[in-house]
């Protein structure tokens, strides 16, 4: 498996400092700002794949040469010729919820499955069947970024962003401004196309929805030297044994705390695990809050980025338009 260079470990770093050294308080602090300014239209650059940080967009290769994303399939209540139709078909349950959902039920995207009503409001119409333009071709936002919003490493994290944020990022998908540097990544494709097909109410109602959400961290970090062996299954890790074994090298691998839990049931309560490299909080930590700037003698050495507090907040919550980084996925926060 391909690692990433030392320079690009320091990124991660600093962004992971972000997840793990500060905690969401029950309400955010709102500061005035100025709205940031949406880029112009981007173009694909080359990228050097090989010193890109392949493991967070779900990948232990770099792509060959024109090789992109097939178009995801439309979520179905097909039954699965692979699998017994018994089980497919059967009532799950889960401990302290009330539903009752079968397999089929958790795979039907246009019609997302919610085991803890009451710990949310109510879904609006496009985060539980997704924008009514598509048809039998859509899908509920929930069905990625969950009821709650919390999202899994394929994907975002999206509750408790600031509404004008959420809302720019979806402009941005419809007018090309934004697409994965990874032309490999299926999803971001199928984002790109529900963005274009939303309404401008069903886009306020789903910003508005998750933007109203409270945030807490529901990523475990883990410091490292070895990992267990995985296999990747839509853009996630997933394990192979409980013994870790494998060198972690210069990445994150970020994976189900169980994966039962987080790929059978896609039960919201349950989280995810970080292995991260020795040494890679504090790093991370220096990174967020000085910029890696230090004093040598009497003189000021400017650190190797602007400080993450300069515009997230001092607590990482966000402030502004600027959107909360703490306690998040750090696959996605390096995206």
């Amino acid at each position: 498996m391909r690692f990433a260079k030392p320079a690009v470990l320091g990124i991660v770093c600093f962004l992971l400092g972000a997840v793990v050294t500060r905690y969401y308080d029950t309400h955010r602090r709102t500061q005035p700002t100025e709205t940031a300014k949406a880029p112009e239209a981007a173009q694909r650059a080359e990228i050097d794949f090989q010193n890109e940080p392949l493991w967070a967009y779900g990948f232990d290769r770099p792509p060959l040469p024109g090789e992109k994303a097939l178009p995801q399939n439309p979520p179905s209540r097909n039954l699965r010729p692979n699998e017994d139709p018994v089980e497919q078909t059967r009532p799950m349950h889960l401990p302290g919820s009330n539903a009752a959902y079968s397999r089929v039920d958790v795979r039907d995207g246009q019609n997302v499955i919610d085991w803890f009503p009451d710990e949310h409001p109510p879904m609006p119409k496009v985060v539980a069947h997704g924008p009514a333009a598509l048809g039998k071709n859509t899908r509920g936002c929930g069905s990625c970024h969950l009821p709650t919003g919390k999202g899994r490493p394929e994907n975002a994290p999206v509750a408790g962003l600031p509404v004008p944020y959420i809302m720019r990022q979806i402009q941005d998908f419809r007018s090309g401004r934004r697409h994965s540097a990874d032309p490999r990544k299926p999803n971001t494709n199928t984002m790109i196309e529900l963005a274009k097909s939303l309404t401008d109410e069903e886009l306020k109602a789903a910003a508005e929805y998750f933007g109203s959400m409270k945030w807490w961290p529901w990523v475990r970090v883990v410091e490292t030297n070895l990992v267990p062996k995985t296999r990747i299954a839509g853009n996630l890790f997933l394990p192979l044994e409980q013994e870790k074994t494998e060198p972690i090298g210069m990445r994150i691998i970020e994976m189900p705390q169980n994966e039962e839990q987080a790929e059978t049931y896609r039960n919201p309560h349950s989280g995810f695990v970080a292995y991260v490299p020795v040494g890679s909080i504090k790093k991370g930590k220096d990174l967020v809050t000085t910029g890696g700037a230090r004093i040598v003698g009497n003189e000021f050495i400017r650190g190797k980025s602007t400080p993450c507090i300069t515009c997230h907040g001092e607590d990482l919550m966000g402030q502004g338009d600027s959107p909360p980084i703490a306690g998040r996925s750090p696959s996605y926060l390096v995206r």
